[in-house]
Order: C-alpha cells, then sequence, then structure tokens
C-alpha cells in the first residue's frame, strides 16, 4: 500500500451516511489525510441528500450517492431495485487501500462489506460507540481491524482518531472542514431572493427532538435585545414552520424564510454574520465556516458536538442547564463588531 511521499496514491473510501451533523463532523478527516497524505485519492459514501455539502471540500474525489431513505419507500419497484443494483456497481468499481465506517451502523458496515479492497486492503471501523450514540456493535463484522475510543471522545475527533491510528499519524491539530472561506456579496454579485441586502443573523431554532429546543420566549427575547439586525428564520418540517411563524409575529425585525433546499441551507449559514441555534447540524454547519456563532445546549450533552476549533464559536449550557437570554446576548456581541451586524451594543436587553 502506498505512504507519504510514495509513488502509489493511497485509495481511500470513507463511509458515513447520516445524519447532516454526523456527515459534517467526519469532514476534517479528509485535511487530516491529505495533511499526511498529500496525493491520497478520498472517495465518500454518503445519503443523496448531503453530496452538496461533501462537495463543498475540494478534497474528496468521488462521491458516491447512497439513497436508502428513498429506496424504502419503493423496494418493490423494478427502478428502486436496478438503482440500488447500480450504487453497489459503482461502490465495487474501485478496489481501496481503506475503507473506513466511522458510523458504526448495521447499514454502515454492508456498505464497508460491500466495497472491495486491494490485497492487504484494511476495512477500519469503530469498536464501541460513545455514550448515548445509536452505535451497533454488529458492525464490527465486517471490519478487519477495529479501533477502541474513550465513550466520551468529541464527535469531531472520533472519526480523526480512528483514521489516524490505521493511517499512522497522531490527530494534534485543530479540526479543519476543507469548507471554503464566504467572501462577501458585491453589490452586483447574484443572490437568492430570500436573502437580504445587508447582514442578517439566523437563528437556527429547529430540531426533530423537542426537549433540545430553547424556550419561544427566549428567542423573542433575544430577539428584541438584537433589534433592529434583521434574523431569519429557516425551517424543516411543518412543525417548525409553525414554530417560526410564531417567532416572527413577535418580532418585527425577523422574517421566515421559504423552504430551503440543502445547498440554499448551507449557503445561510455560510453568509451569517451571526448565528444562534440549538444542537442542529446546521448550527454546527455555521461553526464549521467559522461563523460568529453562539451554540445552545438544553438536553444533550456540550462534550459531544461542541465547536471547539475557532474563538468564533461560544458554546452555552448543557444537558438540563440550558443557558439564559443574558448569557446568549453577551455572547453575541461578543462574536461581532456591532456595525457589522446591526446589533446594538448597549449592555442589557
Amino acid at each position: 500500500m502506498g505512504s507519504a511521499g510514495a509513488a502509489t496514491p493511497l485509495n481511500i473510501l470513507l463511509v458515513r451516511v447520516s445524519s447532516l451533523g454526523d456527515v459534517l463532523h467526519n469532514m476534517p478527516i479528509v485535511a487530516d489525510i491529505a495533511r499526511h497524505y498529500p496525493d491520497a485519492n478520498i472517495d465518500w459514501v454518503v445519503e443523496e441528500g448531503y453530496t452538496s455539502l461533501v462537495r463543498l471540500n475540494g478534497r474528496v474525489r468521488n462521491i458516491i450517492p447512497f439513497a436508502l431513505r428513498r429506496w424504502r419507500k419503493s423496494l418493490r419497484e423494478r427502478a428502486t431495485r436496478a438503482e440500488i443494483k447500480a450504487f453497489f456497481a459503482t461502490l465495487r468499481a474501485q478496489r481501496y487501500d481503506y475503507v473506513f465506517d466511522t458510523q458504526g451502523l448495521l447499514k454502515t458496515g454492508i456498505i464497508m462489506g460491500a466495497a472491495r479492497v486491494v490485497k492487504g486492503g484494511q476495512k477500519v471501523g469503530l469498536a464501541n460507540g460513545s455514550e448515548g450514540s445509536g452505535y451497533e456493535g454488529v458492525s464490527r463484522l465486517f471490519h478487519t481491524r477495529s479501533v477502541p475510543l474513550d465513550p466520551r471522545t468529541h464527535a469531531v475527533a472520533r472519526g480523526r482518531l480512528v483514521v489516524g491510528a490505521a493511517l499512522g499519524y497522531k490527530v494534534d491539530t485543530p479540526a479543519d472542514f476543507g469548507l471554503p472561506d464566504a467572501p462577501p456579496f458585491s453589490p452586483s454579485d447574484p443572490r437568492p431572493d430570500w436573502m437580504p441586502a445587508g447582514p442578517y443573523a439566523v437563528y437556527f431554532h429547529g430540531t426533530a427532538r423537542d426537549a433540545k429546543k430553547w424556550a419561544p420566549a427566549n428567542w423573542i427575547e433575544l430577539g428584541a435585545a438584537l433589534a433592529p439586525t434583521t434574523i431569519l428564520l429557516p425551517w424543516g418540517s411543518p412543525k417548525e414552520k409553525a414554530e417560526a411563524e410564531a417567532l416572527a409575529a413577535s418580532l418585527p425585525n425577523a422574517r421566515v424564510l421559504p423552504k430551503l433546499s440543502m445547498g440554499d441551507a448551507v449557503l445561510l449559514a455560510r453568509h451569517a454574520a451571526l448565528a444562534i441555534g440549538v444542537d442542529t447540524g446546521l448550527t454546527h454547519i455555521a461553526a464549521a465556516f467559522t461563523r460568529p456563532t453562539v451554540e445552545i445546549y438544553a438536553d444533550s450533552p456540550r462534550w459531544k458536538t461542541e465547536g471547539n476549533w475557532s474563538p468564533k464559536i461560544i458554546n452555552l449550557g448543557d444537558r438540563g442547564a440550558p443557558p439564559s437570554v443574558a448569557e446568549v446576548l453577551a455572547a453575541a456581541r461578543s462574536l461581532v463588531v456591532p456595525a457589522q451586524a446591526g446589533i446594538p451594543s448597549r449592555k442589557s436587553p
């Protein structure tokens, strides 16, 4: 197999299919590999809905879309079976030196098992899950090597450590997501109809689990204190849309966005002057772009996903201890130059 500086580049396959936050947290692996093996070819199997996110990382050679969420709805249809067959044909077209499953589920283990490796190639994955994870031990059946980790290892570090252990390098640098910087828009630049002409803040208020949410009264009090800052309210489900509309009804400076594609949701996070959000994928995208971001934890452990790679990210609260409005407001004001985001500089709401 290849090595750093070797004539034959390594061919590496990453298997991390979902969810949005998990896919995002896997991205620093690409920069780590490229740092130590600059000629390596890196391919990635990912749910089709997240291909636009992975595509932003220019070091990924091939993206192999996986559409299990859609296939499950029509397994009896001939077209679906043909798509599944084509997926496995694409997966097996390349022989890899290393295949990494950093998700640790039966479905990702099956993908790993189907992938082909060169003679002496390795299939490497997690030997154990983290606290509260959905890890499935049966996934180890598909490994040639399983890497054990402390159950309290950060979500970003887990995959990095697994790959580093297999490829023989230490993980000792801040996470690099390989995402392009967001240049400021010029007056002539095209921008989506939903995006304001000036700076904006965004509330990533929605998440599937109600216990992880921050109280609506808190969002409203915070928004009033941030006025006249323009606040954008995205949503991903009818329930979240209704919640966004309720917030906007109490905040003249807030606007409910239309349904966004994944690409537009990434654009929203990438260009925000300030992002404030609960523990959800879009909040973590803003943090990965190192936008000024306040992450709010209410019912999930902060150690697991907190943005710890940039001083532009402030993490507040913890499981069972959500932060106060005053704490979030102080963090927001400390992260941005008031004139850049229209945020008033007074010290109290």
